[in-house]
């Protein structure tokens, strides 16, 4: 799980001496929460432009979930080794989009990593390191290179029986991105959808500042370690301090390096910021995979992309000429 960015923001009604108003709601969606807020004129056009993204998200859900059995990516699934699915143009270009990213990073992100979810398990029922045996055979189904498109016939396949698909790692950011854009396009010209982390923001608060983004100090969780002013600018954090599991006293965390089969290290935090939250969130997740330099020189391939990266040991680093100024209380 990525890390739930603090919202640094009003979320009542601010004052009238504004001739806008500002309104949040908290909704869980994708099998996360997601926290939308609008600025309009009046709370009414605001909450129905709320209504309209939470019916965006929810399409989106039933497009690209894994864990839905009718959806397009499940159905990709079951057929792994079997046939090609047709599929909409938008999952195949969702998914091509996947592939650059693989391609960029030489497999650090690898939406077929989801072949490994049944070796790894977050919710407190793991007690033991996995057999080396069973991390090589899950290992063996992933590798973006299998997934097969066919932008003609509009089909997606995969190659090896066992493999499996998934957009954990970019459907929130999508989602997000799709739902700023779809609001800009109405009109609404500011606001933030908060996938669950992934951020797209748009325009300014009612008072003309900046929204306000706190990140979290990954080794004091709950303190701040920045507060970044946003425009329209996404950000999202990856990061290995939140979701982990213990096993013979060393620490183990969610995200996976496609490449052992095995949780990542060296980093313990990645935060983007950047144009597009699905784009980020690729980024982040690729970085705390390849480790700091490798990550640095990802970011400088990603014009208008910036990033700070936190090790194991503590340390702050920044790419993409971000400068980094600390949060103090």
């Amino acid at each position: 799980m990525r890390s739930f960015l603090l919202l640094i923001l009003f979320t009542s009604l601010l004052s009238k001496s504004f001739s806008q108003i500002l309104c949040t709601r908290s909704v869980k969606l994708m099998g996360g929460r997601f926290e939308i807020t609008i600025v309009a004129d009046d709370s009414l056009t605001a909450e129905q432009h709320i209504d309209t993204i939470i019916t965006e998200i929810t399409r989106i859900e039933y497009l690209i979930s894994d864990w839905i059995p009718t959806t397009q990516v499940s159905q990709i699934n079951k057929n792994a080794g079997i046939a090609p699915v047709r599929v909409s143009s938008e999952l195949l270009e969702l998914t091509e989009r996947a592939l650059y990213i693989s391609e960029i990073t030489n497999g650090a992100f690898d939406i077929s990593f989801a072949a490994m979810e049944k070796i790894w398990r977050y919710d407190g029922t793991m007690q033991q390191m996995p057999h080396p045996d069973s991390v090589k055979k899950a290992r063996a189904k992933v590798g973006y290179k299998n997934i097969i498109i066919d932008r003609e016939a509009s089909t997606i396949f995969l190659k090896l029986p066992g493999m499996k698909i998934g957009f954990g790692a970019l459907g929130e950011g999508y989602a997000a991105d799709r739902c700023r854009n779809m609001m800009l396009q109405k009109g609404i010209k500011a606001g933030i959808i908060n996938a669950t982390g992934d951020m797209s923001t748009w325009g300014h608060k009612p008072d003309g500042k900046p929204w306000s983004i706190g990140v979290d100090d990954p080794f004091n969780p709950g303190n701040l370690y920045a507060i970044i002013p946003l425009k329209k600018t996404a950000i999202v954090t990856s990061g290995s301090y939140e979701k982990y599991i213990i096993l013979d006293g060393k620490r183990y965390s969610h995200i996976i390096n496609p490449a052992t089969g095995y949780p990542a290290t060296g980093l313990i935090s990645v935060t983007v910021l950047g144009p597009e939250a699905e784009r980020a969130n690729a980024l982040s997740t690729s970085i705390m995979v390849m480790g700091r330099k490798a990550g640095k020189k990802l970011i400088k391939k990603n014009a208008g992309y910036q990033c700070i990266m936190v090790t194991d040991g503590g340390r702050f680093y920044t790419a993409g000429n971000f400068k980094l100024k600390r949060y103090k209380v």
